[in-house]
């Protein structure tokens, strides 16, 4: 059974390999360790850490070192954390020694949610119904986001030959993503942001075009959808039945209705892109929510062109978690990968047997497995939950 722990490099380097080995291991019980491999900024506090209680990553880097020749003539180019040239190449460090410490190695490889690149290249990123820019979303209709996501798996498949390699945002992203002190004063609700977060870039409106989709019809749809949210005085839903009824709440808009069916190809195209360019010897598979399809994730589709999909059910119910992980294995089909992340924070997780619960009830709905979240952000005894957890799934 895969039981993974997703973890930083500079948490393995706070520890040193032998002793996270020992401790993701024995005390937690788990046989993989997901290491991230290119990752955003961010403010952590790590309990774990005897001297960083508080870290705040670089932003938009990777945690590997790149081959520079595959990299040659590239319009967007990785860079390499500097944790990686002061305190060396964990992921090097993991696989070689996969041998002695029996942990197989997964690569946690954030795609396109990359706000550095995105204000250095800004006419590859998503745009509104306005054409305004979310900096932190490469967009994957652009050519040239296309080709880094594929580059970065390439270059990492090919010279560290992981077991795993996780994708982690592919695709589309909300428009409400912890960015940096965000303001709205407005109060979106759940439908405003997802109508905030389609793309209307260049690339998007190309390529739907090229489709047969009614793109600008689409666009000046969710223009005018945008703007009546912005002259209430206080929030309304518009659609009722969103988002339980997925694109189909946005029927009644037969262009705005087709652009949504579209937005799925260029996700589903990248992912099959990057599955063939990856190292034969990795599997590939895809991070992804309950309700991927906002971000224009078609999970059966995505089945057909890499090796499975880790659905993320943080903070929700057995039998909530059941359902997403049933419904994930019937579009996936029997054969593909399919494990369940789980995050071990509390106050979401305040017991051992909630998180064991939350397992069970995956594994029991068809789940290969479990991948949790996270190794440094949580104390030392919550190992023990885990492996609780990891027994209960047995």
């Amino acid at each position: 059974m895969h039981l993974s722990i997703w973890t930083y490099p500079w948490d393995i380097q706070d520890q040193g390999i032998d002793n996270f080995a020992s401790e993701v291991g024995s005390r937690a019980g788990v046989n993989t360790v997901s290491l991230a491999t290119s990752y955003h900024a961010g403010r952590f506090f790590q309990p774990r850490s005897p001297k960083q209680k508080a870290y705040f990553p670089e932003d938009g880097t990777v945690y590997f070192r790149p081959d520079v020749t595959m990299w040659q003539g590239k319009e967007i180019l990785p860079l390499t954390a500097q944790n990686v040239i002061d305190r060396g190449d964990m992921l090097e460090g993991l696989t070689s020694a996969r041998e002695s410490t029996g942990l197989k190695v997964s690569c946690w490889t954030v795609c396109l949610h990359n706000t550095r690149l995105g204000m250095m290249h800004p006419e590859h990123v998503t745009r509104n119904a306005f054409g305004n820019a979310n900096y932190y979303n490469l967009c994957p209709s652009s050519p040239a986001a296309r080709d880094y996501a594929i580059t970065l798996v390439r270059d990492v498949t090919t010279h560290y030959k992981p077991d795993m390699l996780e994708l982690e945002s592919p695709n589309f992203m909300g428009f409400a993503h912890e960015y940096h002190h965000e303001k709205d004063g407005v109060g979106l609700n759940d439908e405003d942001d997802f109508l905030l977060s389609i793309c209307f870039c260049r690339h998007c409106m190309e390529r739907a075009k090229k489709a047969g989709v009614p793109a600008e019809d689409a666009r000046e749809t969710t223009a005018k959808f945008i703007a009546e949210t912005c002259d209430r005085t206080v929030p309304q839903k518009q659609f009722p039945n969103f988002p339980q009824a997925g694109i189909d709440a946005f029927r009644d808009y037969p262009g705005l209705h087709a652009y949504l069916a579209w937005r799925t190809e260029p996700v589903t195209s990248l992912v099959g892109e990057i599955k063939a360019a990856a190292d034969p010897a990795t599997r590939i598979v895809l991070i992804d929510l309950k309700d991927g399809w906002q971000g224009g994730v078609d999970l059966e589709a995505v089945g057909r062109v890499c090796d499975g999909a880790i659905l993320c059910c943080y903070d929700m119910k057995p039998a909530d978690i059941a359902d997403v992980i049933r419904n994930g294995r019937e579009q996936l089909g029997p054969d593909k990968f399919l494990a369940v992340g789980l995050r071990v924070f509390y106050p979401e997780v305040s017991e051992p047997s909630i998180l064991a619960e939350r397992a069970k009830a995956a594994v029991d709905a068809g789940a290969d497995g479990a991948n949790f979240y996270n190794y440094g952000l949580i104390p030392a005894g919550r190992l023990d939950w885990i492996r609780a957890a990891c027994a209960a799934m047995a």
